[in-house]
């Protein structure tokens, strides 16, 4: 057998692709219980997202991250960088809400909140608002260019655009005071940052809900991946019922169809799904949990008939095991959901406990690395340090400093005002250079803790921070 032969007899090398190539989906309008809901939880979050930065909170921009200032302002709190402990709460808080809704009921956050959800929403909306139904799109994608296609394709881009842009100003509003931000966007002021976050989110927001749309969802977002390591037997998930639909087929009013289930096999549930999926053929990795096919098989249910829910959220051993509502619901709440509900209840009320009872200033120590001592006029023997006072209420304080912990310690500044205080304006931080003395020869060598105490003279509190106080060898 010669070479050709036996290659020719040797198994090719299966090439399996990732990426599903597909053509552009064009839903079919929906109406009902699930639809309503996806535009409700649609307008509650974009009247919160575009109307926020414009909300003023005591002279201020209410919801404000000034990566800039180094502080956050979230309503009449302010934080700073050493508050990071607040933040990496806020993400563990997020990460198990996820996992109780997931386990509770499947991708509920993609299909009524994730943001790529709701601008592919919003912007399909204006498509249909511009082209027309999905039959009357379809029809526009098969047609050649004409000066009517581009007309109406430059409407509907001109409209995106617009939209877009006014998402990549508002979100950079989060970090720069938008009416500062509006007033350079309008005379073309804006820094380079700025710019390029503007453009930045502007096309990612054009492109993702224009463009992208579920390819997101199917490639891109990790969620969909891991997603089944939440998913249980008893996670209410969008299912259709195959022992009431099966076997499918199409009927007359007029004839009695008992050898059929109650598919129709219209197929309209494939037609507003905005994955492109068939949910008849069970549970998919695509699936978002929007409801759409539900409201869809509904609206078809009525027509024909039927009763309602052959689509519908349940769970699987729901549907297994024929459970009316009531026995669903309390099969829902199993032990991981209550663990998952416990230990996001006990974060949450710690989170909450800390931000009532934090300080109302914070403050940092650092040692001068250029002057570890000396010896001063006085026979005093010196260290010098930096304190960095950070007033976190809306008003102005003023603080005194004092210092513990060595005898006949004491503590001077330049930066002081008579009285030995230090005013701070209100949300400011100010770095305070101080020296601390000690007679020279009272303390043997070597580093020594003290103890630096901070009184504000308006609230009375105390805030404390350890230091060292070095004493060289002779």
């Amino acid at each position: 057998m010669n070479s050709s032969e036996s290659n020719r007899l040797l198994p090719k090398d299966e090439v399996i692709s990732l990426y599903t190539s597909q053509g552009k989906i064009q839903t079919r309008g929906v109406q009902g219980f699930f639809s309503k809901l996806r535009w409700l939880m649609a307008w509650l979050t974009q009247i919160y997202f575009y109307g926020m930065p414009w909300l003023q909170w005591g002279g201020r921009q209410a919801l404000l991250f000034d990566l800039d200032g180094k502080r956050f302002y979230i309503y009449g709190l302010v934080l700073y960088p050493q508050d990071l402990i607040y933040l990496t709460a806020i993400l563990i808080i997020s990460a198990l809400s996820l996992f109780l809704f997931t386990a509770v009921a499947g991708r509920l956050w993609c299909g009524f909140a994730c943001p790529q959800t709701v601008y592919t929403e919003i912007f399909m909306w204006i498509e249909s608002k511009i082209e027309g139904n999905h039959i009357a799109r379809k029809k526009l994608d098969d047609m050649p260019w004409t000066p009517k296609k581009f007309g109406i394709r430059t409407s509907k881009h001109i409209v995106w655009l617009v939209f877009a842009f006014w998402t990549g100003f508002t979100f950079v509003g989060y970090f720069t005071p938008i009416r500062d931000l509006f007033t350079e966007v309008r005379y073309l002021t804006t820094g380079t940052w700025e710019t390029f976050w503007l453009c930045f989110y502007t096309f990612a927001t054009y492109g993702n809900a224009g463009f992208m749309r579920e390819q997101v969802c199917k490639y891109m977002c990790p969620y969909a991946r891991f997603q089944s390591a939440m998913f249980d037997k008893d996670t209410l998930i969008v299912s259709y019922d195959k022992e009431r639909g099966e076997p499918r087929g199409g009927r007359s009013k007029h004839l009695d169809h008992q050898a059929l289930g109650d598919c129709i096999n219209c197929n309209i549930c494939v037609q507003v799904c905005s994955t492109g999926i068939d949910i008849r053929e069970g549970l998919q990795y695509e699936c978002i949990s929007c409801g759409a096919c539900a409201d869809a098989c509904d609206s078809v249910m009525d027509k024909v008939g039927y009763s309602r829910g052959l689509i519908r959220f349940t769970t699987e051993n729901a549907l297994i095991n024929h459970w009316s509502k009531q026995e669903m619901i309390r099969n829902i709440f199993r032990v991981r959901v209550l663990i998952y509900g416990f230990v996001l209840a006990i974060i949450i009320g710690g989170v909450l406990w800390g931000l009532t009872f934090r300080n109302s200033f914070r403050i940092d120590v650092v040692r001068d690395r250029g002057v570890m001592a000396r010896l001063v006029d006085g026979g005093m023997l010196e260290n010098v340090y930096r304190l960095n006072i950070m007033n976190a209420l809306e008003e102005g304080q003023h603080y005194k400093i004092y210092i513990e912990g060595l005898n006949n310690i004491v503590v001077d500044s330049d930066n002081l005002e008579p009285n030995k205080t230090v005013a701070i304006k209100a949300t400011e931080s100010r770095w305070v250079p101080v020296r601390v003395q000690i007679p020279d020869g009272i303390e043997k060598s070597g580093s020594h803790k003290i103890m630096f105490r901070i009184e504000s003279e308006e609230t009375h509190e105390i805030v404390r921070e350890e230091s060292t106080f070095i004493v060289p060898r002779n």
